[in-house]
């Protein structure tokens, strides 16, 4: 790849050391909350714009959808353009994108406008999170520092979805619904201010690369084929023809997709970024997570407001030990335990502790309480997930040569994009399917069968939930390597070897 540029930070090949990256990684870890918690805040926001703006049921899906489409879909997109445009450049132009299209679905005072603007909010938010990892990655190179860095990202990326229930619980409460769109504009500002200040401006050495053209338009295409196959399959059910027309178009244009990269000169997607084994095991990884991740959200946030009648912002709480639990997993992952057992130990163990979690849930009925029932499942499933999502976002991005971090970055947010989008879709059908066979042996349907049936589909959602982290567990002991058992890239900087991973050189595994 001697024809590719290589991003530096000043003389030298190697990059320099930032006095200010800390104050880099808190300016990234507001970028990356706006755009997790914007998942499941605006959830909590959906009634109340309902009975404001007067959409229909059916119509309010797409506040949902138009997000995910866009932002699914561009996140390759995304992450190569702060490639080739610069990362500082590229975060800035991504927060106040994101933040102007929060502002325009704040204010919006019908349907289509917040349809539109929940669109432009996706396209940009898949610009700025793929912008905001790789910043991460550039910036810390010493590997002790960069183990709490991702620490830190990963707790967001696992915790962010349940902060959002919490900020947009109290938000719609106390305030209005349009504030669960404005206070991205809050959060912007400042990290807009922190990165004009605290980002570094790396710039190209050498010609500038062309974007790939027909490769964004298949791989694009075949993402937002995937997000809308799924997220009609939640609608309208796995037998309509938008959603198989949409999944088997996905896979065709992902087939050529790949064909395309295997001869383009400057390919988006390099394959190698893919096919390393580790990185494909983290990718994997992320998905997974992500896919039971949602599955959580959705049905234990059904279940304490339907069945145990909490309030939005009682919901909210309710999330905050498994946050807790979630980031002081992070940490002890992060700096203690990934570097002494590698991703191949870490993994695993996060994804039997989540399996396990989700198959407690399962205990749950009409009768059970909080802090007897709820509490220690939750609790559990936070540890898994924070020992998961520090050690695959951090092996998926190390070993990745500086010009294809953004893009390397990327693959991690489609990932968990596309393990949400699954997620949702099965475990919806299967918790849908499973409530109408339990009222059709339960007959009549009274008050009381019908909210027996509700549970049942949550504890048969629960247990596919467990099943996808045990079945995450079994790919991440096989697929990972072993300590010492990979080739290490050449020219790559032991700060850079994959976490757990000898240095070949004579040096020692990060952290050992």
């Amino acid at each position: 790849m001697a024809h590719l540029p290589t991003l530096t930070s000043g003389a030298g090949s190697a990059p320099a050391v930032s006095n200010r990256r800390w104050w880099t990684l808190t300016t990234v870890a507001l970028a990356q909350l706006m755009v997790v918690l914007d998942s499941t805040v605006v959830n909590i926001a959906l009634p109340s714009a309902q009975r404001d703006l007067g959409f229909s049921n059916g119509e309010r899906q797409w506040i949902i959808t138009a997000y995910s489409l866009a932002f699914g879909s561009l996140l390759l997109l995304g992450g190569r353009l702060s490639d080739l445009l610069g990362r500082k450049r590229t975060f800035i132009i991504g927060l106040i994108g994101f933040a102007g299209a929060s502002a325009l679905g704040g204010a919006a005072t019908s349907f289509g406008m917040l349809v539109v603007a929940r669109a432009v909010q996706g396209a940009f938010g898949a610009l700025l999170a793929p912008t905001a990892l790789a910043v991460l990655t550039t910036t810390f190179t010493i590997p002790r520092e960069r183990a709490r860095a991702f620490g830190v990202f990963g707790a967001i990326a696992g915790a962010g979805g349940a902060v959002g229930l919490l900020l947009g619980g109290f938000l719609t409460e106390d305030f209005n619904w349009r504030w669960c769109l404005y206070i991205n504009v809050v959060i912007a500002i400042f990290a807009v201010i922190g990165a004009s200040i605290f980002v570094s401006h790396a710039r190209l050495d050498g010609p500038r690369p062309k974007l790939d053209i027909p490769g964004t338009v298949l791989v694009s295409g075949a993402l937002f084929g995937l997000v809308y196959g799924f997220s009609n399959a939640e609608t309208d059910g796995w037998g309509s023809p938008a959603t198989w027309g949409m999944l088997v178009g996905s896979a065709v244009l992902m087939a050529a997709f790949v064909l395309w990269q295997r001869r383009a000169s400057h390919p988006i997607l390099p394959l190698h970024i893919v096919l390393d084994r580790n990185r494909g095991a983290a990718y994997a990884s992320v998905l997974i997570a992500g896919a039971g991740m949602f599955g959580i959200f959705l049905f234990v946030t059904y279940y304490v407001q339907s069945s145990l009648h909490y309030s939005p912002i009682q919901t909210g709480i309710g999330f905050l030990p498994m946050i807790g639990s979630l980031v002081l997993a992070a940490q002890l992952s992060t700096n203690i335990l990934l570097p002494r057992f590698g991703p191949k130990l870490m993994v695993p163990f996060g994804m039997v502790l989540a399996a396990f979690g989700m198959a407690y849930l399962t205990r749950l009925d009409l009768g059970s309480t909080y802090a007897a029932d709820l509490l220690p499942p939750l609790v559990i499933i936070g540890f898994g997930i924070g020992s998961i999502m520090p050690a695959s976002i951090q092996t998926a991005t190390y070993g990745v040569e500086r010009q294809f971090a953004g893009v390397a970055s990327a693959l991690v947010n489609t990932s968990q994009q596309i393990g949400g989008s699954i997620g949702t879709a099965l475990l919806n059908t299967l918790a849908a399917t499973a409530a109408t066979s339990y009222v059709a042996a339960h007959h009549p349907p009274t008050a009381e069968v019908l909210a027996r049936a509700a549970v049942h589909s949550y504890t048969v959602a629960y247990w596919w939930g467990a099943g996808f982290f045990a079945a995450g567990a079994v790919m991440a002991a096989l697929v990972f390597r072993r300590r010492g058992t990979g080739p290490q890239p050449v020219g790559v900087h032991a700060a850079t070897v994959a976490p757990g991973e000898a240095v070949h050189d004579g040096g020692r595994a990060p952290g050992v």
